[in-house]
């Protein structure tokens, strides 16, 4: 055995701590057990939190009633969701698009998701987070081109005509875009720091990406990756 320190073999006993033997680096003086027992939460217990932040419960609800503190839970929304791709691996051949409201820190400093589904099947595929402008919705555009879609569906939002063939872009009003209006709506009824009236809401883009990828990938496929 070697010190974990200066890597010096010059050790003696020094007692025990919780029934487990310490040594004493002669050497450089480091206080040290022979090992140590790697304390976490079972992975149900994380499936189970996510779980909840997902179905509309925010960070510190969750730890009033687990008890798990609220900053170990965004650590794990972080995880789960960096495992994550960032766009669903389909290619509709008709794609609605929108934009949903939402802030930042404080009403005032607003942020839109964008939003891009297939007309004939629910869930989210591919979404950015920024303000209104085009400049938002080129990143977004870049990435669902290479769908090559026979038709785009959207409201009469001016930026959409600036990036959409217009033989392909068809719009309509808000009544007839039920697919994506219906998704924006699971985002604000799942989604915590999305509800229009909530002490809930963001204090960082980062959390407000991770926290949407991780709820586009539950809500299509019921399942949750668990960060190892």
């Amino acid at each position: 055995m070697k010190c974990p320190q200066c890597d010096s073999s010059n050790l003696r006993k020094d007692g025990h701590q919780n029934g487990k033997q310490r040594f004493e680096c002669k050497d450089c003086g480091r206080l040290f057990r022979e090992s140590y027992q790697v304390k976490g939460y079972h992975s149900q217990v994380k499936k189970i939190c996510l779980q909840m932040y997902l179905n509309g419960m925010g960070f510190r609800a969750i730890e009033r009633v687990t008890g798990i503190h609220h900053t170990t839970i965004i650590n794990w929304v972080k995880e789960s969701a960096q495992e994550l791709p960032e766009d669903e691996q389909e290619q509709p051949t008709v794609a609605e698009l929108d934009e949903l409201q939402t802030y930042v820190g404080c009403k005032t400093d607003k942020i839109w998701l964008w939003t891009a589904i297939n007309h004939h099947a629910p869930g989210i595929l591919a979404m950015e987070v920024g303000d209104r402008s085009g400049q938002t919705f080129a990143k977004l555009w870049q990435r669902i081109q290479t769908w090559k879609s026979r038709r785009y569906l959207t409201d009469g939002y001016c930026v959409y005509a600036n990036y959409l063939n217009p033989k392909k872009h068809l719009v309509l009003p808000k009544i007839l875009l039920t697919r994506v209006e219906g998704e924006n709506t699971r985002l604000r009824h799942y989604l915590a720091r999305l509800h229009r009236a909530t002490l809930c809401y963001s204090k960082s883009l980062e959390m407000l990406r991770y926290s949407v990828r991780l709820l586009m990938h539950y809500l299509r496929f019921k399942t949750l990756p668990l960060a190892t």
